[in-house]
């Protein structure tokens, strides 16, 4: 038995179904039972008045696999009847930025009671179909992981039924990689179907390679600069399915596509794991040493970069040493860390500067220097 459910939501309960009664639909005729009028007109009194929570009590009188209940509670009954959820399984409604949803979300949560909680999807509506695409879908995605990975201890699941086709793909990619079943019922279906096991495979060594770039777009609804990234984006294809591109005035700008996101927070919540078991040795007190630099001309101008480098060695157990090796008091970059042919490399850069250096650590293997890319990427995450 499940204890938690997300559903995505649609707007069925609505369109074309109150909307149908408000017009007077002959519903007995439509469900051939003259018995059933005077429950189905008890429903239009409060949807004509917009009283969502009154709505919501009314429907509790209409069984639950009935249509006019909409595509959230016909799923969730069927859930019910075979029994992967109970009266006590907490339900997520995740509703789109518009009026619509947010009326409908009211109506479940005043439907299911004090177990339903609505969670709005800043960004997820469809009258700007590129705020829908990158911000929407990603909030979506956002939300879904938060939601799960903050109750990682209780059996989740998620209900795909509601809501924009485009939804039924992400909740499917969280299901495949955080191992959450996905469950489905299209309107001709007599039943509640999950989706099956896919071939979908997560590489953890890409995401400890590319987390200089997932941590920054993932932190930023902004467009960065695809040159910001050039080593990682050049790297691999793979992680072109991370991100969308834009080119504005000839140049190109990157973002986080949804299906970064979610491999962003499914790894992210595995390396606090797992981190310990990856990571390179520790080195000695004794055997680390202070940062090497150019301590001449407009790199002594800035004692911050003999800081940062400072602190890192001092803080990662796994650093012996930092030391600089290129300078350009012009060029504004992304402050990150990448495995690069020097080794693990760090970029720092103020808006106005940007200084590369080498941090030196103890990995060995290629499996030690990603991992350690990726805690060094973490613990800049923890300085923001």
């Amino acid at each position: 038995m499940l204890k938690l459910m997300i559903c995505t939501v649609g707007t069925s309960m609505f369109f074309p179904n109150m909307e149908n009664l408000k017009k007077g639909l002959d519903v007995n005729a439509a469900n051939n039972d003259k018995d059933l009028s005077g429950m189905y007109l008890s429903l239009a009194e409060p949807y004509n008045q917009s009283d969502w929570n009154a709505l919501g009590t009314a429907l509790r009188q209409i069984d639950g696999k009935d249509r006019i209940c909409g595509a959230e509670i016909n799923s969730l009954y069927g859930l019910s009847e075979k029994e992967i959820i109970n009266s006590e399984t907490k339900l997520f409604f995740l509703h789109s930025d518009t009026d619509n949803g947010r009326n409908i979300a009211t109506t479940l949560c005043s439907y299911y009671g004090e177990r339903a909680k609505a969670v709005q999807i800043d960004g997820l509506q469809d009258e700007k179909p590129k705020l829908f695409r990158t911000t929407g879908l990603r909030n979506l995605a956002k939300q879904m992981c938060k939601i799960i990975l903050d109750n990682k201890y209780q059996k989740c699941g998620i209900n795909a039924t509601g809501g924009y086709k485009a939804q039924v793909a992400i909740a499917t990619i969280i299901g495949q990689a955080i191992n959450v079943p996905v469950y489905y019922k299209h309107e001709r279906f007599n039943e509640v179907i999950e989706f099956p096991p896919m071939p979908i495979a997560l590489d953890y060594e890409l995401w400890m390679r590319t987390t200089g770039m997932l941590y920054d777009l993932s932190r930023t609804a902004d467009m960065v600069k695809a040159a910001d990234y050039k080593e990682i984006l050049e790297g691999d294809d793979r992680v072109e399915s991370f991100i969308e591109r834009s080119k504005i005035d000839g140049v190109d700008y990157i973002e986080l596509s949804p299906v970064g996101l979610i491999f962003q927070e499914t790894f992210k919540d595995r390396f606090q794991t797992e981190r310990d078991s990856v990571l390179p040795a520790d080195v000695p007190e004794e055997q680390k040493k202070k940062p090497q630099w150019e301590d001449s001309g407009n790199m002594k101008s800035h004692p911050e970069i003999r800081e940062f480098m400072e602190k890192i060695t001092n803080e990662l157990r796994f650093v012996k040493k930092c030391y600089t090796w290129k300078y350009n008091g012009d060029l504004s970059s992304r402050t990150h860390f990448h495995l690069s042919a020097k080794g693990v490399e760090g970029i720092k850069s103020n808006g106005t500067y940007t200084v590369k250096f080498i941090v030196e650590t103890s990995a060995i293997t290629d499996g030690q220097k990603n991992a350690a890319v990726a805690a060094l990427n973490a613990w800049l995450e923890d300085q923001r």
